[in-house]
């Protein structure tokens, strides 16, 4: 295991760049030429938009050669001390906290008052009787 920190590194490279050097650090890091990985990309943008957000994703969290952190990491190290990030963190260890608790029983339905409304309804009358009943209108039938 090498510790000396001399080990290939998967990063956007300065060697070969045309927008970000994601394909080119790719292409350095797997041993492939970065052209073929620019067509694959391009192929994929075609047929989807895929290759733009593999792309965009890359550059964001690849670290540029020569720096330690990725665009991503300076941002969150940057507002570790904000209050936005103090909120987003307080909320989530809420969040977690009511994860671990053992769940509550569900609670029953609480009636509702009885005149819904539904009575003034069609619908909600009681049933009227078929075709084949007799109305009282109509007298008896022989």
């Amino acid at each position: 295991m090498n510790t000396n920190g001399s080990g290939k590194q998967l990063q956007r490279t300065r060697n070969g760049r045309i927008i970000a050097g994601v394909c080119s650090g790719v292409g350095e890091y797997i041993g492939v030429d970065p052209n073929i990985l620019r067509l694959a990309l391009a192929v994929a943008s075609f047929f989807g938009g895929l290759g733009i957000g593999v792309y965009a994703v890359a550059w964001l969290l690849l670290p540029e050669e020569g720096r330690h952190g990725s665009i991503v990491q300076d941002l969150i190290d940057k507002n570790k001390d904000g209050h936005v990030w103090q909120d987003v963190k307080s909320k989530w260890d809420q969040a977690q906290s009511g994860w671990n608790q053992a769940p509550r029983a569900p609670q029953a339905p609480q009636p509702t008052h009885q005149g819904s409304g539904y009575e003034q309804h069609p619908y909600g009358r009681p049933s009227a009787p078929g075709p084949d009943a007799t109305r009282p209108e109509d007298g008896p039938q022989a």
